[in-house]
């Protein structure tokens, strides 16, 4: 704001700005750390609970036998998932020889099911290690694979802060699923 520039008006109320408010109040648990898992797993981890579910009911897109693929709850992009071992590890340097070669096979794999479904231009591919790093669930190591488009970064996320999603979630997870 510009020197001078008042953000609050006299009797106190808020002057509106220009963004849109999208509410998302089932994001709550998420934001404030309920159910992310901990380090000793005290806490319980979706992602030691999701493999114990159907497939359909925890978005899980392939189990292999050391890790298995599943949707991103809150994706960035459609399509957007992850590659988690079945082992409550926090850190890559914790993965034993056959989780690490599954987890680049799983991923790898994601690549050429995302192409065949839904021709992205490219992915962004990556581990979050750390809550500093940006790791939503710190204890449970788990592989980001985004596929994504050009122009995919349009208004809506950059001016109007709202992400829009063309495909409901198990819609997503029939398609990626039939096709692994």
């Amino acid at each position: 704001m510009p020197d001078g520039v008042e953000l609050v008006r006299q009797d106190g109320i808020g002057i509106p700005d220009r963004w849109a408010r999208l509410w998302t109040p089932h994001r709550m648990a998420y934001v404030t750390a309920e159910d992310r898992g901990s380090p000793d797993g005290a806490v319980d981890c979706p992602f030691d609970r999701i493999p114990t579910l159907e497939d359909a009911a925890g978005l899980v897109v392939a189990r292999g036998a050391t890790v298995y693929a599943v949707l991103n709850l809150f994706p960035y992009n459609p399509g957007h998932l992850m590659v988690v071992p079945y082992r409550h590890v926090a850190d890559y340097t914790e993965l034993d020889p056959a989780e690490m070669g599954e987890l680049g096979e799983f991923t790898s794999h994601a690549m050429t099911v995302l192409r065949r479904v839904s021709a992205p231009h490219g992915f962004n591919i990556g581990i979050n290690a750390g809550e500093s790093a940006g790791a939503g669930i710190a204890a449970h190591l788990h592989q980001h694979v985004v596929p994504r488009w050009g122009g995919d970064a349009n208004f809506m996320p950059v001016i109007g802060a709202t992400k829009v999603l063309p495909q409901l979630l198990g819609e997503t997870r029939a398609l990626i699923a039939a096709a692994w």
